[in-house]
């Protein structure tokens, strides 16, 4: 099986459990990948954590992911909604890749409805808060066993 993801985090995320906790839950950043780290364990995926606050670098991870990963989680937050560059780099990757929010972007103010990535990602979860991550890499595992 191919079993190696990661999980890509842009803007902002790294504070989690700081901001906007009617948004975004109380769940903290490391709260947040230890539980990602502990449910690939449980499914059989390897899974790595990444999260950046610059544009650039996202691009660079997936870029690199190409030629390590099976697939890819990725909640480009405010990213999503301007960021050509990333979802360029996602085209190109060109395996199973899960577009995740965890509050509802489409319940949000309107500037946030349009994602820039949602037509070159294999699916996506919005709204249900950090369990979302969770369930994105159920999704993912059993996407890579061609289950979904």
């Amino acid at each position: 099986m191919n079993n190696k993801i990661i999980i890509i985090n842009g803007p902002n995320l790294n504070l989690l459990g700081e901001r906007e906790q009617s948004q975004y839950g109380s769940t903290t950043f490391d709260q947040l990948k230890e539980n990602c780290l502990k449910k690939g364990q449980e499914v059989g995926l390897e899974v790595e954590f990444a999260q950046s606050n610059v544009e650039g670098e996202l691009v660079n991870i997936i870029q690199d992911a190409r030629k390590k990963y099976n697939g890819i989680i990725i909640n480009a937050a405010g990213f999503t909604h301007t960021s050509v560059a990333i979802r360029d780099a996602l085209d190109l990757f060109k395996k199973p890749v899960i577009e995740l929010h965890i509050s509802n972007i489409y319940k949000r103010e309107e500037f946030r409805h349009k994602s820039l990535i949602s037509d070159v990602v294999t699916g996506g979860i919005f709204g249900l808060g950090a369990e979302g991550y969770i369930l994105a890499i159920i999704s993912l595992q059993k996407t890579l066993r061609n289950e979904n």
